[in-house]
C-alpha cells in the first residue's frame, strides 16, 4: 500500500459559492463532518502515514484546521501566491511524495463504505508492472451529485477508457486513485492539468479501474449538500 497521498485542496470553490466566499471548500461540513475530513480519516484507518495537502483559497483557515490532526501526518504544500493546477500540485510536491506510487485524493467527494474497504481494495489491485495508474471510480447512475454524463468505460480486465463524446459513461472518477511519480519527470510547465495524463495512460492500455463498494457522493454545489445528507441518513438506518 502506498505510505503517502496528495491531497487537492487547493481549488477555488466557486460552485460552492457563497459558502466558499469565507471558508476553503475542503472545509464545507457534510454529514456532521468537513469534506477533507471524510477523506483523510478513510486514509488514517488504513494506517497511511503522510498526506501532502497543497493550500490556496483561505489557506490559513485550512492549516489551522488541518493542525489539529494527529493521523495521517500533515505535511503542507504552499500554493498561496499561485494555483497551480492539479498536474502543477503534484510537480511541486514530488520531493515530499518521492519516488514510490502515492494516493491522489480530491476533497469535493466521499463515499459511505461497503463491506470491505475501497482504499485497501485499490492497494491490493495495484500492478505497477501493467498499470501506470489505477483509479476508484464508482457507477455513474448510483452515485449521489453527479451532474455530468459520467468518466469513463471499464473492459473485463479493469482497464479503462475516455468517455466517448455524446455518450452517457457508465462509471465515474472518484476523485481516488494511486499514481506513478515518474509519470511527470518530464513535466516542465508549472502550472498544468491532471487529466492529460489520465487520457494518455488510457491510450497505451495502462490506466485502470476498480469499482467502488459502497455509495459515492459527490458534493460540488450547495444543493448537493442537502442532497448528501439526506441520502447519507437513509444508508445508515
Amino acid at each position: 500500500m502506498p505510505d503517502k497521498a496528495m491531497v487537492f485542496a487547493a481549488g477555488l470553490g466557486t460552485r460552492m459559492r457563497p459558502i466558499t466566499d469565507t471558508i476553503p471548500k475542503p472545509l464545507v461540513e457534510v454529514a456532521g463532518k468537513p469534506l477533507i475530513d471524510h477523506m483523510l480519516d478513510r486514509f488514517a484507518e488504513t494506517g497511511l502515514e503522510t498526506a501532502v495537502v497543497n493550500v490556496h483559497h483561505h489557506a490559513d483557515r485550512l492549516e489551522a484546521h488541518l493542525a489539529t490532526r494527529q493521523t495521517p501526518k500533515i505535511v503542507i504544500s504552499d500554493e498561496r501566491t499561485k494555483l497551480l493546477d492539479q498536474g502543477g500540485g503534484i510537480r511541486k510536491a514530488l520531493p515530499i511524495l518521492g519516488a514510490a506510487p502515492f494516493f491522489l485524493c480530491n476533497t469535493d467527494a466521499f463515499w459511505v463504505e461497503g463491506p470491505q474497504a475501497n482504499l485497501s481494495r485499490l492497494s491490493a489491485a495495484w500492478d505497477p508492472e501493467k498499470m501506470d495508474i489505477l483509479l476508484l471510480v464508482a457507477a455513474t447512475s448510483a452515485s449521489v451529485g453527479v451532474d455530468w454524463p459520467g468518466d469513463f468505460t471499464m473492459d473485463a480486465f479493469g482497464r479503462l477508457t475516455g468517455r466517448e463524446e455524446r455518450r452517457v459513461a457508465p462509471f465515474v472518477y472518484t476523485g481516488v486513485g494511486i499514481i506513478k511519480p515518474e509519470l511527470f519527470k518530464d513535466a516542465t510547465e508549472e502550472v498544468f492539468r491532471l487529466a492529460p495524463f489520465f487520457h494518455r495512460a488510457a491510450a497505451a492500455g495502462k490506466l485502470f479501474g476498480v469499482r467502488l463498494d459502497g455509495l459515492w457522493f459527490h458534493v460540488g454545489t450547495p444543493q448537493a449538500i442537502d442532497e448528501a445528507e439526506r441520502t447519507v441518513a437513509r444508508s445508515i438506518l
